[in-house]
């Protein structure tokens, strides 16, 4: 059994933050539908340089474990196998701008009076209420108006957004959160409610730290490559066949750092006597450290940090990540086959629950593969299931 086991959740979702919240949900047991319209089904099914087959990857990483139903929204008859498929679900989440699914007679309060105890999220880029809630949400756009952006990339270099798309995957992951969230409250009260969270408020809390510092200094952070603001050396540092990282933020890990690389004398060099020191001098430290790293490999000096008690770990391609062995221990790779893909791999459950685990058990769904099944359990007749295709409803 898994720990969702019973949950039913409507996915009207599409692109990567709120799909990511219902891949999620899915794991751990739920029984997502995914509704998309007739024949194409949702944009991202045709989009995306990454394919396999003719398939998109961007689908397939978003939406396994996941059932499809098609239904044609902009017919009143659409709307009402939705309205049927509500009163039987726990959780409808949806990431349109504010507006369009209630002008659809879809929206939260239309909903909430077919099923009180629904669970009803909404993803946008900005939330759904503030001078902001009517403009379209990228992650690069968030990323940027939160901050993100002015402290990411080098210190003498142009900002830079994050290498992966951190607004879209945390809003989902709030999204999930905030479900999670309100199905305890239901199953105390028996009452539903409205989740909303958007891409900026996620980039935004995750700058808990700039913002404190801010806060608390009144400077603005600035950018620092890899390296941190309070601390050093903990940041990236050269060896003879690329970067490895090192975490020596403490008296103690420093003295084992410089002892581990044959550098003692750092130990007694003035300028880094204490943390605060060696903060302030950050940059003829990371000299000093690199002119020995350079001359030995990753491997090596991993090595001899790694005995010494340092936290260290290469820089891996992500060939080199997906290949680790710890990867494969904690299962964070698994083999799937998708009808039209064919064999595919994707990424395991990242919580791992002693009772009741998650897993990744099917691909991403064929377009409306699940459409006559969920119709059934929802009690259409076979005429009436006829009918509905045959209008193209469904």
């Amino acid at each position: 059994m898994k720990p969702l086991a019973g949950t039913r959740v409507i996915d009207l979702t599409q692109a990567m933050a709120a799909p990511f919240c219902t891949m999620n949900l899915a794991d751990m047991g739920a029984d997502v539908i995914k509704v998309e319209p007739p024949g194409t089904g949702e944009p991202t099914r045709r989009e995306g340089a990454v394919q396999k087959n003719g398939v998109s990857g961007s689908f397939l990483a978003m939406n396994r474990n996941k059932r499809s139903l098609t239904i044609d929204l902009k017919q009143p008859d659409g709307v009402a196998v939705m309205k049927r498929l509500a009163r039987s679900a726990d959780v409808f989440v949806q990431n349109y701008r504010p507006g369009v699914v209630a002008r659809l007679g879809i929206g939260y309060d239309a909903l909430a009076k077919e099923n009180p105890r629904l669970v009803y999220c909404s993803v946008s880029g900005f939330g759904s209420t503030g001078p902001y809630a009517s403009r379209g949400g990228y992650d690069l756009i968030a990323q940027g108006m939160s901050g993100i952006i002015s402290v990411t990339g080098d210190e003498d270099g142009p900002p830079a957004k994050s290498g992966i798309p951190l607004s879209d995957l945390t809003a989902g992951l709030y999204a999930a959160y905030g479900i999670l969230a309100a199905l305890e409250y239901r199953d105390r009260t028996g009452e539903g409610q409205h989740v909303d969270t958007s891409l900026f408020e996620a980039a935004m809390s995750l700058t808990v730290w700039e913002s404190t510092e801010y806060w608390a200094t009144g400077r603005t952070p600035q950018r620092l490559g890899s390296a941190h603001r309070l601390t050093a050396p903990y940041q990236a540092v050269r060896a003879s066949d690329g970067y490895f990282t090192v975490g020596a933020n403490n008296d103690k890990l420093f003295d084992a750092c410089c002892r581990a690389l044959d550098r003692a004398d750092l130990l007694t060099d003035a300028r880094f006597a204490t943390r605060d020191d060696r903060l302030k001098s950050r940059a003829p430290l990371i000299a000093e450290i690199e002119k020995t790293t350079i001359a030995g490999t990753r491997a090596h000096w991993l090595a001899r940090l790694d005995t010494a008690g340092v936290p260290c770990g290469p820089i891996n391609t992500y060939p080199e990540t997906l290949a680790d062995p710890h990867t494969l221990a904690r299962d964070m790779v698994v083999d799937l086959v998708h009808p039209v893909a064919g064999e595919i791999k994707a990424l395991g459950v990242p919580v791992k629950l002693s009772e009741t685990p998650g897993a990744v058990e099917r691909a991403a769904p064929l377009v409306g593969e699940h459409t006559a099944e969920i119709l059934t359990e929802l009690g259409y007749t076979d005429a009436e299931q006829h009918d509905l295709r045959a209008r193209g409803v469904v």
